[in-house]
């Protein structure tokens, strides 16, 4: 069974995300919305087919990444999310919440030995491709 299949999301906290989100717009280009910016990319296999990387800043308060303390969190794709989630409590790997079913795709949470939470994201790219908001892609 394929686990991780890329890197879904890059999510951090700040205690200013506006000034944060226009420091990384200004200095690095990195377009940003509600939402937080998305890099798109073609999947190499089937360069027809999108893929996308979410990109955001918290508030250095969100509740989104507990239980763990970490700063951040990244999100990875994964291509079974249930079944990859049976294999990890199998494999003694702490599962966190419920999985959640968006019609963007499928959520569930882990802790790695670090106490870090990790996203595991079963992606429906078309629906998450109609709600991205602008993207961060080279010309």
């Amino acid at each position: 069974m394929k686990r991780v299949t890329g890197i879904g999301g890059i999510f951090f906290k700040s205690r200013d995300p506006e000034r944060s989100r226009n420091w990384y717009r200004k200095h690095l280009g990195i377009e940003n919305g509600k939402y937080g910016g998305t890099f798109e990319w073609r999947h190499a296999k089937d360069p027809d087919k999108k893929g996308f990387t979410a990109w955001s800043i918290f508030d250095e308060h969100t509740t989104y990444t507990e239980p763990s303390t970490k700063e951040f969190m990244v999100n990875y794709r994964v291509d079974d999310l249930e079944a990859l989630l049976k294999e990890l409590r199998k494999e003694g790997v702490e599962v966190v919440g419920e999985i959640e079913d968006l019609e963007y795709g499928k959520f569930g949470w882990i802790l790695d030995p670090d106490g870090v939470k990790i996203e595991l994201w079963e992606p429906n790219d078309e629906e998450y491709n109609k709600i991205k908001g602008e993207t961060n892609m080279s010309e």
